[in-house]
């Protein structure tokens, strides 16, 4: 996970307790076996996927909502995997639906396998995902993953019947972020408060808000880059046909955006332009500052919990707006 500042990985680890970093231990040790034993090729490349790395945030977030010092067990380490391993399928299928080449710097499933077999992948991540949850014996916990994982399904729809459309509404692009990102942070923090006897409902309503912050100020990075950074071209997005919050607020503002046809788009260069007009507008600075207030808010709406657990969550609150800083 790459935070920055007072929301580096050590000072939420310290925040949690040496509990937090022999769960993530685990999780990385339990993901790796549960792809093994599935064929040299798919196995492969599930394990590439898993291993490509990424923030972990969702399994962090299982651990902290569990209580802070962290409990160590074995229905919270399933979980954290549960979740970690949701999120990595639904970046394959994601792939696949785009046709995408790299992520994180890296050549995608289907970019190296194909469709197929990057379908393939992405299932089998999804199931074992499932298989992992049952084992715990909370039915409760495999009802709040099953909702997450059908608003994944729910968002990635919505986001293929808006494709190439510039009259998305801000409300409508929130409530497809919401369904496409934050609803899995919601499942997190649930299975978290599952698993130490918290409140589910409060801490779920707490992941979702800091979830949907997250896509916004990713979306952000989409258009601002740089590359070496987020492992993919700028404007990525709108070479995708998919319109996101500052293209919204800065048609606002530039006419030739405005009338822009995002199936006119054929290059990285093309899109990078359209980038550098957004970033001529104000759009960006609303965006953040709508995606900010959010986390505030979000942290202000934090139920009666112990100190030491309010203010690990509140870090990783802070780390997902340090790392757009």
């Amino acid at each position: 996970m790459s935070m920055q500042r007072t929301a580096s990985v050590e000072a939420v680890t310290a925040a949690g307790g040496a509990g937090v970093a022999h769960v993530m231990y685990r999780v990385e040790e339990r993901m790796a076996d549960l792809v093994d034993g599935y064929g040299r090729l798919l196995a492969g490349h599930a394990q590439a996927t898993l291993s490509a790395g990424g923030k972990r945030l969702r399994p962090l977030l299982v651990c902290l909502a569990s209580g802070v010092p962290v409990i160590e067990s074995d229905a919270l380490v399933r979980s954290a995997v549960a979740v970690e391993l949701v999120h990595a399928a639904t970046l394959v299928h994601d792939d696949v639906l785009d046709g995408a080449l790299m992520r994180r710097g890296r050549p995608t499933v289907v970019a190296a396998g194909g469709r197929l077999l990057a379908t393939a992948t992405g299932d089998l991540l999804f199931s074992r995902a499932f298989a992992e949850l049952a084992g715990s014996g909370s039915v409760e916990a495999v009802r709040a993953l099953s909702r997450a994982a059908s608003g994944l399904a729910a968002g990635e729809l919505m986001q293929r019947a808006d494709a190439w459309s510039t009259a998305v509404s801000i409300g409508r692009y929130r409530e497809r972020c919401r369904l496409k990102t934050a609803v899995l942070f919601r499942g997190a923090c649930e299975l978290g408060a599952l698993c130490g006897a918290g409140q589910a409902r409060a801490l779920g309503r707490f992941g979702e808000a800091i979830g949907l912050a997250f896509q916004l100020l990713d979306d952000i990075l989409d258009v601002t880059g740089p590359p070496e950074r987020t492992g993919k071209p700028r404007g990525t997005d709108l070479l995708d046909g998919t319109v996101t919050l500052p293209l919204i607020i800065a048609r606002e503002s530039d006419e030739q955006l405005a009338r822009l046809d995002l199936r006119s788009l054929r290059t990285a260069e093309q899109a990078a332009a359209v980038c550098d007009r957004i970033i001529a507008t104000d759009a960006l600075d609303v965006a953040r500052g709508q995606a900010l207030a959010m986390v505030a808010r979000a942290k202000q709406a934090l139920p009666l919990l112990p100190d030491d657990q309010r203010s690990a969550l509140e870090l990783v609150a802070d780390g997902v707006v340090e790392r757009y800083s």
